[in-house]
């Protein structure tokens, strides 16, 4: 091995040794650091487009995860759950209400998260400001998941109980032992 060799392999060493120390040196990652430019520092690009969409955007979870069936995933399984015609009219009615009133909330959540950012890139802002904007951007939120839980629960005894079972299992929440012990029915 010539010396420009031991000499490369030397310094690729030290490199490798110095990359794992600081790997390793438990300095803190900046795991936001390629977040920084978004629009909205809170939303992904892809969040801002759902939220625009009026798309579930995983809101109605409790809902969806207890037994309460969200309309556009029936409206997905309506073969596979034997919807009858009028179930299907009232479930995309439904639907076309929810997403209506998600894709007006949507953008407000959009505006609220992006007032929120201004608000401290322009240096000035104080507790009362942050107050203000947090509550504003988590009003909209919550209006939001109302909306959606709200489509949950009307949808819900539109199905018939095996539908109800059957829609847990189709979506893998065969586990769910409320799917068909709703007060309600």
């Amino acid at each position: 091995m010539g010396i420009l060799t031991r000499t490369a392999v030397t310094v690729f060493g030290l490199l490798m040794s110095a990359a794992a120390a600081i790997a390793n040196s438990g300095l803190p990652h900046a795991h936001y650091a390629d977040q920084q430019d978004r629009a909205v520092s809170t939303l992904s690009a892809e969040d801002v487009e759902a939220l625009k969409a009026g798309a579930g955007w995983g809101l109605a979870r409790p809902a969806e995860f207890n037994g309460y069936p969200g309309p556009r995933h029936i409206l997905d399984m309506a073969d596979e759950l034997a919807l009858s015609p009028q179930q299907r009219d009232d479930i995309a009615a439904l639907f076309e209400t929810m997403q209506a009133d998600a894709q007006r909330l949507g953008p407000e959540l959009i505006a609220a998260e992006k007032a929120l950012d201004a608000a401290f890139r322009a240096g000035t802002i104080d507790a009362e400001t942050l107050r203000a904007r947090v509550a504003a951007a988590e009003d909209a939120r919550s209006r939001l998941r109302v909306v959606h839980m709200e489509a949950h629960l009307a949808a819900t005894p539109l199905l018939t109980p095996h539908q109800r079972h059957l829609y847990n299992t189709l979506r893998g929440y065969a586990g769910n032992a409320h799917d068909m012990h709703h007060p309600h029915q």
